[in-house]
């Protein structure tokens, strides 16, 4: 290994320690102040389908609803679907005091509840601050 690749292996292991307990939650890093929020992965559930129905419509509508009102208690920081069609639909990003938090607000998501979604959690090391601002309301 030359001197280069083991640098890069040792900042990463400094970066993204083994263990999830062992991340810190706020800490500096290469001039970047960081923090831990949660990162919620949803796959289709088992009562996923890609037909739209009255009830599946519901059920978006619902989904929608909730995203708004966690981002507006200050809970959830970045949300949106992935556009490749797979198993993995889309995640969430949330600003919270654990990872039991995170879990528990995306199993209370009326399309996880219904089974068209599966959530997974993981806790992510990042820059702090990170944020998706609304778009400013047209004034027509």
């Amino acid at each position: 290994m030359n001197k280069s690749s083991f640098a890069s292996a040792f900042l990463l292991v400094l970066l993204f320690p083994r263990s999830p307990a062992a991340i810190p939650q706020q800490r500096t890093v290469a001039g970047y102040e960081m923090t831990t929020y949660y990162v919620v992965l949803l796959y289709r559930g088992p009562n996923w389908t890609p037909q739209a129905t009255p009830e599946t419509e519901r059920l978006q509508e619902a989904h929608l609803a909730n995203i708004r009102k966690m981002a507006a208690e200050g809970k959830l920081i970045v949300a949106g679907p992935f556009t490749d069609d797979g198993k993995l639909r889309g995640m969430f990003v949330f600003t919270v005091g654990s990872l039991e938090e995170a879990k528990a607000l995306a199993e209370a998501d009326p399309a996880v509840k219904a089974g068209r979604l599966e959530p997974e959690g993981h806790p992510w090391f990042a820059a702090k601050g990170i944020r998706v601002d609304q778009a400013p309301k047209s004034s027509q």
